[in-house]
């Protein structure tokens, strides 16, 4: 059966049982509602039940293509019984006025349709086809959730992922972005079910077609990101708050509560619809009742996600928020490294850049809005009308984390409530409205798009029709447009199954079955990099010695006091201890402790000059090393092998005996120069064999990629493939003595 059947196949399922889950839900609460409204909602919020059923599937390790396929037709067969799929008898919400009316509709269906192939042709959108899809695709050779520790995008909530698994299950990639494109549609029409029920239809078309023809609408909301799917959620929550505060059902706080907890299911910065929706619960009732049910049904979405990530990465909110929750699996420095840089990434120097980045150039901020949004702040004006104040209350209040993040998809959530503020301002002035929307669509039509964006900005790519529906070669497709598959493919043809990578910049996760241990995603990856850096860096290697002598005494404890504030880490490569001028031995009785992270306290003890136990985190006084030696012992000496990357750290040793109060032993080591270590590129790649990593990946860029190449020798590698000077290398087991 040709391929592009299995696409819609998987796409079309998933919508469909998700809007059966939602009819019955909608019918068992006895929820009225207008025609059109019944099937947007029941599509909502049966997706946000479908997330919950393949959640369930994957903890019990049963997410297998059988299994899915039952649950699927069992929810629909059920649905059909009970009636969902016929006609509705509810009223229809107010009429369009006829040339509005049609003017949507051209739009609509020229964008819908340039939208659905863009959707239908292979997913290469960098953050699709790498963790995305990437999670997605290992979650179902795994049959389900397994102790994923190596990268920290697997410990983000992901319930549009949830959906994408049951379409990718039979459709693979592109039935995954057909899902998310189907929210792309969604939204508009929500859009103007809104304003139809509150009588300013022709606002709601404005604001619609202003949201639909942006292009980072178009480029996100057809490939396997988030982001539309997210903004969808929360424009119907704030729809169904809408329609609660008029008209005070208590069955609408159940699909409020849910859908507030499924935005915290999508994406972390949603998480705010919950403090917004409890608010305005709160203040319109003075009753905590209303907010117990609307908070116990937004737990029930919220709390499987933060039980999943705190058994297996100790952090419920991973991977943030872990010098709350310690843990060795994201470094308490990398997360403020990472938020610094989302305030500041894509070149931008000053705030002032970033409208005409948002609105015209696109490139430093991946994508644009589209020229007519520069009018946005002319949507300040509707604040004369009650319905515009609340459209620009939401708009603010979604748009408040923007600058954690400054790239123009996450200001998508606060676009349908300024989308419509605009047009309930715009259409106060004769023939305004209607030029804007039909200048918004022109301009952002993708072959006039590229005339006046940068060229670099991320839009939409030109997917023949034969592509699309997969006459045309996927493959060759994906090999002259996609270097992230190209270089995915390379790892699956010369990578055997099970192994594992170590590469600086990743490639498209989606696209290979092999892991990718990127350096940055987690504790464990970041450890491997810092082994490589020993072996190209001096001041990563331990050349400075550190000797705190003092008149020989018996001790059982000793402990490293960090006695300064600074952005230095602190780092031990080897700590040794003497007697007599003789090293103590190491023994099975010692006991290890340090803070911070006392998980890789071991590796300043294991005789490995391209591994050392490092703080992860800036110096701050208190921070300690401290060894239990098991009784006491007569110590002299103890000799720290360090790094030169610490200029700012000052430590203290102290001692203790079997009982009593620690006490000063020495504050004032002896510091000598050593001579940069031969061997340590070989050392290091040892220790990667012996941590179950036998492949590097090396691009161009990445700073280790010169060295391995003009020193393959020292490192004890051999080259297996290259792609678009990407290398991919082995790393040779050690020959006998």
């Amino acid at each position: 059966m040709p391929k592009a059947f299995y696409i819609l196949f998987g796409a079309v399922f998933t919508l469909a049982v998700s809007y059966s889950l939602g009819r019955l839900l909608l019918e068992r609460l006895k929820i009225r509602l207008y025609r059109e409204e019944e099937k947007l909602f029941a599509l909502i919020c049966g997706a946000s039940l479908l997330h919950l059923v393949v959640f369930t599937l994957c903890s019990a390790q049963v997410a297998r293509k059988g299994v899915i396929l039952a649950v699927g037709f069992a929810i629909l067969a059920y649905g059909v019984l009970r009636g969902v799929f016929r006609r509705s008898k509810a009223p229809a919400l107010p009429p369009l006025e006829r040339n509005w009316k049609w003017l949507f509709s051209v739009v609509f269906v020229a964008y819908g349709l340039l939208y659905l192939r863009n959707a239908m042709g292979p997913e290469m959108s960098p953050d699709g086809s790498g963790y995305h899809l990437g999670l997605v695709a290992r979650y179902l050779r795994e049959h389900g959730f397994s102790r994923i520790t190596t990268t920290m995008y697997a410990s983000l909530t992901q319930g549009i992922e949830m959906l994408y698994l049951f379409a990718f299950t039979f459709g693979r990639h592109s039935a995954a972005s057909l899902v998310h494109f189907g929210f792309t549609l969604t939204l508009p029409l929500l859009m103007i079910s809104y304003a139809r029920r509150y009588e300013f239809p022709t606002v709601g078309i404005g604001g619609a077609l202003l949201f639909l023809c942006a292009p980072v609408v178009g480029v996100d909301g057809t490939s396997a990101y988030n982001d539309i799917a997210v903004t969808t959620v929360v424009f119907a929550l704030f729809y169904l708050l809408h329609i609660w505060g008029v008209e005070r059902r208590q069955a609408l706080l159940i699909p409020i509560g849910l859908l507030a907890g499924f935005c915290f299911a999508t994406k972390y910065t949603a998480a705010l619809a919950i403090p917004f929706a409890g608010a305005y619960i709160l203040w319109k009732t003075r009753s905590l009742r209303p907010a117990l049910v609307f908070g116990a049904c937004a737990a029930l979405m919220m709390l499987p996600w933060m039980a999943k990530n705190w058994i297996i990465v100790g952090n419920p909110l991973s991977p943030f928020l872990n010098s709350v929750f310690p843990n060795p699996n994201v470094r308490i420095s990398f997360e403020a490294e990472y938020l610094e840089h989302m305030r500041h990434y894509g070149g931008i120097n000053n705030y002032s850049e970033i409208p005409l980045e948002l609105t015209v150039s696109g490139a430093k901020l991946s994508g644009l809005l589209g020229p007519v949004f520069a009018l946005t702040p002319l949507a300040l004006l509707a604040v004369r009308w009650p319905e515009g104040r609340r459209l620009l209350v939401a708009a603010l209040f979604f748009a408040s984390p923007y600058f954690n993040n400054i790239g123009t998809r996450f200001l998508l959530p606060s676009l349908p409530f300024f989308s419509l503020a605009l047009a309930m301002v715009l259409v106060r002035a004769r023939f305004i409205l209607p030029l804007v929307l039909v200048a918004h669509a022109i301009l952002s039509w993708p072959a006039i798009l590229r005339t006046y964006c940068s060229e670099y900005a991320w839009k939409l790519q030109h997917v023949p029709i034969d592509v699309a529906l997969r006459i045309g070669s996927e493959e060759n497709f994906l090999t002259r447009n996609s270097y992230g598959y190209v270089v995915a493919r390379m790892i699956e043809d010369h990578v055997p199954p099970g192994e594992k990578v170590f590469s600086y910049s990743g490639a498209s996760d989606s696209y290979t079955s092999r892991e990718i241990l990127t350096a940055y995603m987690s504790g464990f990856n970041s450890n491997l990099g810092d082994m490589v850096s020993t072996g190209i860096f001096k001041d990563s290697s331990p050349v400075r010695k550190l000797r705190f002598s003092f008149q020989g005494q018996p001790v059982r404890r000793l402990k490293l006091v960090q006695t300064k504030t600074g952005s230095d880490h602190w780092s031990i490569t080897e700590c040794r201890i003497f007697s007599a001028a003789h090293e103590i031995p190491r023994s099975p009785e010692w006991r290890l402790r340090a803070s911070p992270n006392p998980w890789d306290v071991q590796m300043a003890f294991d005789n490995s000059p391209v591994t050392r136990w490092r703080s992860w985190q800036a110096i701050f006084p208190g921070m300690s090393l401290e060894v239990d030696l098991g009784y006491q012992q007569n110590v002299d000496a103890v000799l720290l092998e360090i790094t030169k990357d610490q200029y700012q750290t000052q430590v203290m040793l102290y001692g203790q005996r079997e009982a009593g109060p620690w006490f000063v032993l020495s504050g004032a080591p002896g510091v000598t120069e050593a001579p940069f270590l031969a061997g340590l590129r070989r050392a290091a790649m040892e220790e990667m064999r012996a941590r179950g990593v036998r492949y590097l990946l090396a691009a161009p860029d990445d700073p280790a990629a010169e060295d391995y190449r003009l020193n393959d020798v020292l490192w004890g590698i051999r080259m297996l493939a290259e792609r678009g000077g990407t290398r991919l290398y082995a790393i040779q087991p050690e020959l006998p003595q």
